[in-house]
């Protein structure tokens, strides 16, 4: 059983230790509730990242004017549509920008290798920041137990309830009940908190929209012995993992960079015909990170040539794991700056897959041509688009089970451009069409 906590001391637990492992600790007078930013982190941000820039804007330390035109720019542009270049998501990996300036920038991306040592410095000085007992409201003086901020965005919010006196429906249900996003920026999808933490010293839940009664959560465990919840921890709560391991800073800036992205689906209703368009932010699971990071790890130390099995259950987001491994293993390169794999092969007969599989490669990379779907034409015409694709080196490639067969013997009878290559392959083995002999190929 875990030790029991007051939440005042189980809030602070946390802050204490975010604060000794890199993390500002802030407070609700500095931040801009209108906007939902913490501007401190935004200008010192700016100012790291490229003064010269800055100071086309901001001309002197105290240009209030300058400091302002800023501020709202940026949130203007979190309040945008996504399609406009608008969005938490969209400002925080590509910038905003303002009219006498070049493009500013609100993140340094963790970089691919060690080489580039300026590279590396800014990017360990991305300000993440912690706020807790958050004023965050326009309308009322309610406070969030933690928020968190990457360079004065925000990008999560923590409702903290302790066995000591409720539990974690308790939290769930303050979100549903008193955290209504309208007219609350914090709190809108989009443009607020990419996700929302509900948390006991036992247990964790998570929603990436808040919706009043009709709020979704999902369970972020990491399992008890193959079940759910989560496992003692000795004198620790059971949770301490959160703030310990996905709270860490490099492995924080890594989901916000390299993990989170909105979907899109297209639904049609079969009796009117009426399309009609959902997104929702996807920020992964626990056991979904993990399982993420730890083959991404593996692969880096132990180069090409290996297996590894991830074992999913129904309804446990296997497409999203398929799609964050796929491009976590295309960018992925050696300390020395070799690239480990020339390509990635993802193995599926669902379109779904590859739609969104597109959909989340464009959203994290900044490059075209990231990814092609192989899916029209005879098999031999799909193994020559194969072959082709695999010699010009494109990141990622999906493919059916039938035709990665064919292709896989003409790769090895012909060699040729390809000889030499390294290529990972993701085979997605739990679909119902794959029960046959073509999976034993």
């Amino acid at each position: 059983m875990s030790t029991l906590y007051a939440e005042t001391e189980f809030q602070k637990l946390i802050v204490k230790h975010l604060a000794d492992h890199g993390w500002e600790v802030g407070t609700s007078e500095r931040y801009d509730r209108e906007r939902a930013l913490y501007p401190d982190d935004v200008l010192a941000w700016l100012e790291l990242d490229d003064a010269k820039n800055l100071r086309k804007i901001v001309t002197a330390d105290g240009d209030v004017s300058g400091r302002e035109r800023i501020l709202k720019r940026l949130a203007d542009s979190l309040a945008a549509d996504e399609h406009q270049g608008g969005g938490t998501l969209t400002v925080l990996r590509k910038g905003f920008d303002v009219v006498g300036a070049k493009r500013f920038r609100m993140v340094q991306h963790p970089p691919a290798d060690d080489r580039n040592r300026a590279m590396l410095d800014l990017y360990r000085r991305n300000i993440l920041r912690v706020v807790p007992e958050l004023r965050y409201s326009t309308k009322k003086e309610d406070r969030l137990d933690l928020a968190f901020f990457v360079n004065g965005i925000p990008v999560a919010t923590v409702e903290i309830k302790t066995n000591f006196a409720q539990n974690l429906a308790a939290a769930t249900t303050q979100y549903k009940r008193d955290r209504h996003p309208q007219g609350e920026p914090l709190l809108t999808s989009g443009r607020g908190a990419l996700v929302h933490f509900a948390l006991t010293q036992d247990e964790i839940a998570m929603t990436t929209r808040l919706a009043g009664e009709s709020t979704s959560f999902l369970p972020f465990n990491r399992g008890n012995n193959g079940g759910a919840g989560n496992a003692p921890n000795g004198d620790k709560p059971r949770t301490a993992y959160f703030w310990e391991d996905v709270l860490d800073r490099d492995a924080w800036l890594t989901i916000l960079t390299k993990f989170v992205y909105t979907n899109h689906e297209k639904q049609s209703d079969p009796l009117t015909g009426k399309v009609t368009y959902r997104s929702q932010i996807r920020f992964p699971r626990f056991h979904q990170w993990r399982a993420v990071t730890a083959l991404t790890a593996a692969a880096r130390a132990d180069g090409a040539g290996h297996r590894y099995l991830v074992q999913h259950s129904a309804g446990s987001g296997k497409t999203d794991s398929i799609a964050w491994t796929a491009h976590r293993l295309a960018s992925l390169h050696t300390l020395e700056g070799e690239k480990v794999f020339d390509s990635v092969i993802v193995i599926a007969d669902r379109q779904v897959l590859d739609r969104q599989l597109q959909d989340a490669v464009d959203q994290l990379v900044t490059a075209t041509g990231t990814f092609q779907a192989i899916t029209r034409g005879s098999e031999g015409s799909k193994t020559a688009q194969l072959t082709e694709a695999l010699a010009a080196g494109i990141p990622i490639i999906g493919v059916t089970l039938q035709t990665f067969p064919h292709a896989l013997k003409q790769i090895r009878e012909t060699g040729g451009a390809l000889a030499g290559k390294r290529f990972a392959v993701i085979a997605d083995e739990a679909h119902s069409s794959q029960a046959g002999r073509q999976p034993q190929r």
